[in-house]
């Protein structure tokens, strides 16, 4: 596009200023070249006005948003989770640990220690572990073992083709 049909543009849009109206309508008056340039440029502006625009469907909104919301539900939550972070933290913990046994280790007095002075006394079980106790372990544990039964049947039969 040439600086002639950008200055008419602006003048059809009404984007100049006051002074450049009156260059340009003067220009229009005085000069042949620039009146039917004026003239294909009014035409070529009533045409765009009078195009009616397209518009997408109606259901074009929703089956964006569907396609968008389906990517989303598609990604497991998995993917959120950085593995590395993961094993940062447990390698810092396992570090931690090492550091601090081999210090408790190497800062024992171990000529100081008598194995033989050394007296443990065990506490009797025997009063602790009650018929009653021993039976509700027994409960708790067979509840716990149908549950996750029943668990590994639901994902085995939801895994299934139909």
């Amino acid at each position: 596009m040439n600086n002639i049909e950008e200055k008419l543009w602006d003048y059809i849009d009404g984007n100049c200023t006051v002074d450049e109206q009156n260059t340009i309508k003067s220009l229009i008056a005085g000069n042949e070249a620039f009146r039917l340039k004026y003239e294909e440029l009014l035409m070529l502006n009533k045409q765009f006005s009078a195009m009616e625009l397209d518009e997408p469907p109606m259901a074009f909104t929703y089956n964006v948003i569907e396609a968008i919301r389906t990517e989303r539900a598609q990604q497991p939550l998995k993917a959120a989770i950085n593995k590395r972070i993961i094993w940062g933290i447990a390698l810092f913990f396992i570090l931690t640990l090492t550091v601090l046994l081999v210090y408790t280790i190497v800062n024992i007095s171990w000529s100081s220690i008598n194995v033989s002075a050394v007296n443990l006394k065990l506490p009797q079980v025997k009063n602790y572990l009650t018929k009653p106790l021993i039976q509700g372990f027994l409960f708790f544990d067979v509840v716990l073992a149908l549950f996750l039964l029943d668990n590994y049947l639901r994902k085995k039969s939801l895994s299934k083709p139909i």
